[in-house]
């Protein structure tokens, strides 16, 4: 069984998961298109940050950004390599979409990289319904990220 629940990041398998995340980000992703938000980044008001956890232990986390008029953001998906395929990250996206549901946003955006690292992650996106679309935010395209978009 996967228990999702709110996390405030305090747990120090969260936090290494956090910094697992963080690593994986800086070796597939130039610096100047990496968005990857820090533990700060993760903990100020608008965002509110999840974790998975299978048998007691931190599976998956993932978090939603509030950008205002409607829209927010997926942020920090990322899913621990014990618990890959297992569906921790499919469970963790499905309550972000519900609580934007619930909160009445009209869509959802994210910012992903393009090399083959992410593909698992995109896969996941479009099962769940996110389409290709154009930057959004504080975001410019480059070579190195592309956009998804869901709406509500």
């Amino acid at each position: 069984m996967i228990e999702v629940r709110v996390d405030d990041l305090a747990g120090a398998e969260t936090r290494a998961l956090l910094a697992l995340h963080l690593a994986g980000m800086a070796e597939d992703t130039p610096s100047a298109s990496r968005f990857a938000l820090d533990l700060s980044g993760l903990q100020v008001p608008e965002v509110t940050f999840w974790s998975a956890r299978i048998e007691g232990r931190v599976a998956a986390i993932g978090a939603l950004k509030m950008l205002g008029e409607g829209l927010a953001e997926v942020k920090s998906m990322r899913t621990h390599p014990d618990f890959l395929r297992r569906g921790a990250g499919a469970k963790i996206l499905a309550v972000i979409i519900a609580t934007a549901r619930e909160l009445g946003l009209k869509r959802l955006s994210l910012e992903t990289g393009t090399t083959p690292a992410f593909a698992s992650a995109i896969a996941l996106y479009r099962k769940s319904g996110f389409v290709s679309g154009p930057a959004f935010s504080i975001y410019q395209a480059s070579a190195y990220n592309q956009f998804f978009h869901l709406d509500l």
